[in-house]
Order: C-alpha cells, then sequence, then structure tokens
C-alpha cells in the first residue's frame, strides 16, 4: 500500500536540490548495463526480440549541478526500445527524448546497444541450413555536431597460412620424390593411390579461427542493412564459418580454405577493398585477428576508409571501445 504522506510531500532529491561539493561539468553521466528487450530487423524482413544490454548517456553542463535524472533515461529507453524495430531514425528520437527531459542540463546524449541476432545461413554443398549467431553493436549520439550513428558486428572466419601452405607443399615434394624417384616409370594408378593416402600428403598447412571486428557508420538513416554487411564482408573472406555441415560440405570447405589462403594483412585489405565499393557506407574502422594456431599470440591488422572521425590520432585499442 503506498504511503500517503507521499502524496503530500514531495519527496527529497538531493542529486538536483544540492548543489555538487566539487563544481565541474562532466563529460557523461548515466547507466551502463541496463536490461532491455530490442526489437530488430536485421534487413531480411523478419523482425526478432532480442534481450539487450543497453548503456545510456547525457552530459552534464552546469558546474554546480549535482547530477542528473538517471530514472528518466531509464524509462524513456523502456519505453522507445520494445516497441517498433530499433534503427537509426528511432534512436535519433529517443536521444532527443533524453535532452528533451533534461532540458537546461545536457546538451548532449548517447546511447550504446549489444544483443546478438540469429541469422540462417546454407550449407555450402548440401541443402542443409543452421543457425549463425552474430553480435551486433549499435552507438549513436547527438551533440551540437548533430546526429551520429554507427553499426558493429564480427565476421568469424577461417584462415590458412599462406607461408604454412608453402611449407607444407615442399614436404610433399620431398616425399613424392622419395616414392617416386626420377627416371622411374610412374603408375598412374600407384600415384592416385599415395595421393589418396596418409604417407602421401605428410604436412598440411595450418589454419586457424578469425575474427573480423566491423564498425561501420551509413550515409543515410536507412533501415540497418545488417545481412547485407555481412554477406558483403564473408564473401570477401570466402570461409566464413559454417552451421549445418554433412562431409559435401566440409570437403567444400576445405577447398575454399586452400583457394582462399591469406595472412592478417590479406583479410584487412579483402574487407577493405569490399566496403570502399559499397556507396551507403560513410565510413569504417575493421579490426582483423587471426587467432593462431601456430603461435600462442594473435596476428592483428588494422584498416579504416571513409570518413570516420578521430581514428588517424587515435591508438587502434580506440577504435574498438565496445
Amino acid at each position: 500500500m503506498k504511503n500517503r504522506d507521499s502524496a503530500v510531500r514531495p519527496l527529497p532529491d538531493v542529486g538536483i536540490d544540492a548543489t555538487a561539493g566539487a563544481a565541474g561539468r562532466l563529460d557523461w553521466v548515466g547507466m551502463e548495463g541496463i536490461a532491455l528487450p530490442v526489437c530488430f530487423d536485421a534487413g531480411g524482413g523478419e523482425v526478432q526480440r532480442v534481450a539487450a544490454t543497453v548503456d545510456t548517456f547525457v552530459n552534464l553542463i552546469h558546474a554546480q549541478q549535482r547530477g542528473i535524472h538517471m530514472s528518466r533515461l531509464y524509462l524513456l529507453a523502456d519505453a522507445h526500445l520494445g516497441g517498433k524495430p530499433v534503427d537509426a531514425a528511432s534512436l535519433e528520437r529517443l536521444l532527443r527524448a533524453f535532452l528533451h527531459s533534461h532540458e537546461g542540463m545536457a546538451d548532449r546524449a548517447c546511447i550504446r546497444l549489444r544483443f546478438d541476432m540469429l541469422v540462417r545461413r546454407a550449407a555450402l554443398r548440401s541443402d542443409n541450413h543452421g543457425w549463425r549467431s552474430y553480435p551486433v553493436r549499435l552507438e549513436a549520439s547527438l551533440s551540437e555536431h548533430g546526429f551520429r550513428f554507427e553499426l558493429g558486428t564480427d565476421v568469424v572466419y577461417s584462415s590458412t597460412c599462406p607461408a604454412s601452405a608453402a611449407l607444407s607443399r615442399q614436404l610433399i615434394q620431398h616425399q613424392f620424390a622419395e616414392a617416386f624417384p626420377p627416371g622411374a616409370s610412374l603408375d598412374h594408378a600407384g600415384v592416385m593411390a599415395w595421393l589418396g593416402g596418409e604417407r602421401g600428403i605428410v604436412a598440411t598447412p595450418h589454419a586457424q579461427r578469425s575474427t573480423a571486428s566491423l564498425r561501420v557508420r551509413y550515409a543515410s538513416k536507412a533501415q540497418l542493412p545488417l545481412i547485407a554487411l555481412l554477406d558483403r564482408v564473408e564473401q570477401a573472406l570466402g570461409t566464413a564459418v559454417q552451421t549445418a555441415v554433412k562431409r559435401e560440405d566440409e570437403q567444400a570447405f576445405a577447398l575454399a580454405n586452400g583457394g582462399n589462403l591469406m595472412f592478417c594483412e590479406d583479410a584487412a585489405r579483402r574487407i577493405q577493398h569490399a566496403l570502399d565499393g559499397d556507396a551507403a557506407i560513410a565510413g569504417f574502422n575493421v579490426r582483423v585477428a587471426h587467432h593462431e594456431s601456430l603461435h600462442a599470440h594473435d596476428a592483428v591488422a588494422y584498416v579504416q576508409g571513409g570518413t570516420l572521425e578521430d581514428v588517424m590520432s587515435s591508438p587502434p585499442a580506440a577504435w574498438f571501445p565496445w
């Protein structure tokens, strides 16, 4: 039962009524790690309702102001994010609501959302399909410089080392020379049997699961084409990890790896060229990490394109604060 006195006597709010003990403007104040449901269309026309982690912020422009109205940010986020699918336009409306709720206190607002999106993927050769889970990161801000929006995700793929492939081929050549000495007649059936056996292919190049982390800004506030972005990058790499796999799919994947030997530098350039060719993208930065099977460390490359600000002067770690 509600306390009747609370309807008569206003509850104290020291965050607003009291002044700060030490004066100073604050760049960002808000909440991190809010759990909220979000509706999202990845671009295939199917809206999914997902569990998101949300960060909400405004700045504090008055040095003597004790604090902000955090409950207002929470309630606004809850009201705006659970209904229609999230896109750039809806996030801009939410940020304007943040500033309206803090009129006279803040002139900048920011929101970040993180969630996983399931996308249906076809097998390479068979008629099977399976679900891939892709992380989605959305960040939007509103300031005197206008509205800014970025989409982030990860693409996981296989990378086979070109140097290791060359070393493996040399060992196979040496093994062949021992099995079939120079001047000896070559029997087709015997060579085929040798190639199909473990004694023939004595070495295989090392391959590893690898990750391309993408951060993209689009030129307009159109619907977010996550699937189109994933397709473009995965086609450029050629060896995206699979879901449902039968033997014919595994063989096709082995063939794709053999035809797409790449260092992390090669992968980064492939993605750079793929994104540079998309007129809808205003700017991007990419981090490629090959999680080495030979070494205990990762091989990493960074690349950017377009007109994303504050990247050239920032260390690589600042590109991906998410």
